[in-house]
């Protein structure tokens, strides 16, 4: 039988990515300017970037100019726009709720752009896990807006789809430089926009230049980079319902530092997010003797 140690490994570092952006909500919440969210974005993409294409020493090359272009675009310049918009237009509960579809829409994603085919327990698992995440967090369904919704789901496909596509074009290259070149090339994308949106560099105390610190290094250059390790040793549809823990983060951390109210719904949701994550991972049996074991059989026909 595979060896399952190395498979543990890849889920440890998956769970990094999540956990991590999880804990940017508490953190931006009580140290980062409430008003500059778009030269936030810049403040946080440009010198992740720069460290990580620092230690990895590579630039891009050929068509990894405009590959790294399209990446910035998708998984930064136009995901933080997006993100924006959605905060501006949308309670963040239920942005959050809308954002963690990610983990039912990146395997779908993944059967035609990476040939990887979900399996029934894996979506069942997505489903379970997002159900959770409307327990726990979808409280007010009656201030939805559907142009924030529009912008909500379009932040989350399109940064499904670009880290999909690191995937799928990165293989060989080194992930500190592909993070780096993609960072970069984002935040060089929304910097104007900032500019003409938010005026001129914001003023930055100490509380917030340490917040900016912990969000530059740890949830963008260490939270990215594990995430896209993660997608190249893990199926996309593993990896994605792991993504389910970033909210779960952001109310453990509510409850324990904040003080915030967690009740019998927020149990309720967390449970389920656990339970949504755990029958994802549940494994195939072995083939024996060229016969598939009957739990084989819930992969999707095609």
């Amino acid at each position: 039988m595979e060896n399952t140690s190395p498979r543990l490994r890849w889920l440890l570092v998956a769970v990094i990515g999540p956990v991590a952006w999880g804990s940017t909500y508490f953190v931006t919440r009580q140290v980062l300017p409430a008003d500059y969210p778009l030269w936030g974005a810049v403040i946080r993409a440009l010198p992740a970037g720069l460290i990580l294409l620092a230690i990895a020493r590579q630039r891009p090359r050929g068509s990894w100019w405009w590959k790294s272009v399209v990446l910035g675009a998708l998984n930064v310049g136009a995901f933080f726009i997006l993100v924006y918009l959605a905060a501006q237009l949308l309670p963040s509960s239920v942005a959050s709720t809308l954002m963690a579809l990610s983990a039912v829409v990146i395997p779908l994603i993944a059967w035609p752009l990476l040939a990887e085919r979900p399996r029934l327990v894996s979506l069942a698992g997505a489903v379970i896990g997002f159900a959770g995440v409307c327990i726990m967090l979808f409280t007010d369904a009656a201030e939805l807006n559907p142009w924030g919704a529009l912008a909500s789901v379009a932040a989350m496909a399109m940064s499904s789809v670009g880290f999909l596509l690191a995937k799928r074009w990165g293989t060989g290259i080194d992930p500190l430089a592909l993070t780096a070149w993609q960072l970069i090339a984002g935040a060089l994308l929304v910097a104007p926009v900032a500019v003409a949106v938010e005026g001129g560099f914001p003023q930055l105390d100490g509380p917030a230049l340490l917040g900016f610190a912990y969000v530059t290094i740890v949830a963008t250059a260490v939270a990215n980079v594990a995430w896209l390790v993660a997608l190249r040793n893990l199926p996309a549809a593993t990896v994605g319902l792991i993504g389910l823990l970033n909210p779960v983060t952001g109310v453990a951390l509510g409850v324990l530092i904040a003080a915030e109210v967690f009740g019998p719904q927020q149990a309720i949701g967390v449970g389920l997010v656990l339970a949504g994550v755990l029958l994802g991972q549940a494994r195939r049996r072995p083939t024996i003797e060229g016969y598939v074991q009957p739990r084989d059989r819930d992969a999707l026909p095609g």
